[in-house]
């Protein structure tokens, strides 16, 4: 049978062999102690294996927490183990399981992170990944694959009533955006419940579209309990919506498939939540091991952070992220990157420069919704910022050409 190969960056004060024997006895056919069942044919057939050991440097600390003793060096390593696909077939949450379950809590760890999975041809094959990904969205947009989708989130988060979003929306545009989402924290709040804020931004948006052609696409929150979001996405497609979208750590795995495979909407992907899994260099998933289950799982877009985030992400970090949505993972499996977090036009030079595409979405909130000219002024200003990125200007060139970007540069590029 095909293997489904697991790269782990470890740290252990044992000898790094016997550890990663430990993690893939527990993660496959054995426990901590020998039972009668576990037979050298079981094994064979069943026992996860250890494909590769690269040794690193050792350290006097530990990571994190672990052993109840005390050592003098604990040992880091490049681990590689593999599964036979007959341990959990086509069944995402077991294989999430089988290479994110207990190992984190195995004694003989000081520190874990999964960094990548490959992933035979014929098991993704297996899957139908993203209905739309970067050219569906595209598409949908009416937005030409020579320019990065625009985007923004309805700011203030929370708290707006429905009439005064619609309004919001109505202005955005007006003024030439692409794409405009609901905020996480919005699902159906006292003052906006889904229903209602859905049928009057869908009239806005429909209205729009009759007169200029350009439909632009809204990612309503639909995250609930399963029924519920089965209820908001049947709401979206209704009112002719084209994107759902979901908090898909705090939804889960399967909740998200689901939605995935009725393959009506667009499905944007929000990963809030993600620097509890990412955020210690020793513990948890690499953001390239994670797209990809997101993948298989159908989401069309995912967030990526941006270059000068105002969260804690390197700019290392969320360039190597958007690189791992580019890379081919299965044919029709590409999903969009969806830069934001703290982002104005003054990003747009360095994310160009350092990632040489267009193919993102990328989402200003404040960057639009507080520009000194409102939002007409926040989004010509970042259109105008990406084409002189792609036309190699610098910012200075820019904000002498522009005077939207000049402001810009005023309000926003001071720090």
């Amino acid at each position: 049978m095909d293997r489904i190969t697991a790269h782990y960056f470890i740290e252990t004060p044992y000898q790094v062999a016997k550890a990663a024997m430990i993690l893939a006895g527990e993660q496959s056919s054995g426990t901590f102690v020998e039972t009668p069942g576990e037979t050298p044919a079981l094994k064979q057939r069943f026992g996860a294996r250890i494909e590769n050991i690269e040794l690193l440097e050792s350290v006097n600390q530990p990571a994190i927490p672990g052993p109840k003793l005390s050592f003098d060096k604990y040992h880091r390593a490049l681990v590689s183990i593999s599964w036979s696909v007959e341990n959990f077939g086509y069944n995402l949450p077991v294989l999430i399981s089988t290479l994110q379950g207990n190992l984190y809590e195995i004694t003989q760890f000081t520190g874990l992170k999964l960094m990548d999975i490959d992933f035979p041809a014929s098991y993704v094959s297996n899957f139908q990944g993203p209905r739309f990904g970067i050219k569906g969205t595209r598409n949908l947009m009416g937005v030409a694959s020579v320019s990065p989708m625009i985007g923004t989130i309805i700011k203030p988060s929370i708290g707006m009533d429905v009439a005064t979003t619609a309004s919001i929306v109505k202005t955005l545009l007006e003024a030439g955006i692409d794409f405009i989402k609901d905020d996480e924290l919005m699902g159906s709040a006292a003052n906006s419940p889904f229903d209602q804020r859905v049928d009057a931004i869908m009239k806005v948006i429909r209205t729009h579209a009759d007169r200029t052609g350009k439909k632009v696409m809204y990612a309503f929150n639909i995250s609930a309990e399963v029924d519920a979001m089965q209820r908001n996405y049947d709401k979206i497609v209704e009112q002719g919506g084209t994107c759902a979208m979901v908090s898909i750590n705090s939804v889960g795995l399967a909740a998200v498939k689901k939605i995935c495979d009725r393959g009506e909407l667009a499905i944007h992907g929000h990963r809030n939540g993600w620097g509890m899994l990412n955020r210690h260099p020793l513990l948890g998933i690499e953001f390239k091991a994670y797209q990809k289950i997101w993948r298989l799982a159908g989401v069309d877009q995912i967030h990526v952070n941006g270059i000068k985030n105002k969260f804690w992400e390197a700019d290392e970090s969320v360039v190597r992220s958007i690189a791992s949505c580019l890379d081919p993972l299965g044919k029709g499996m590409d999903v969009l990157p969806v830069v934001s977090s703290g982002q104005w036009g003054g990003q747009a030079f360095e994310t160009y420069q350092k990632t040489k595409t267009t193919d993102l979405l990328y989402m200003a909130g404040g960057g639009i919704m507080a520009h000194p000219a409102g939002p007409t002024g926040g989004v010509r200003a970042i259109k105008q910022a990406w084409q002189a990125a792609i036309d190699g200007w610098d910012i200075q060139r820019t904000a002498e050409k522009y005077t939207e970007f000049a402001q810009s540069v005023e309000k926003f590029g001071k720090g």
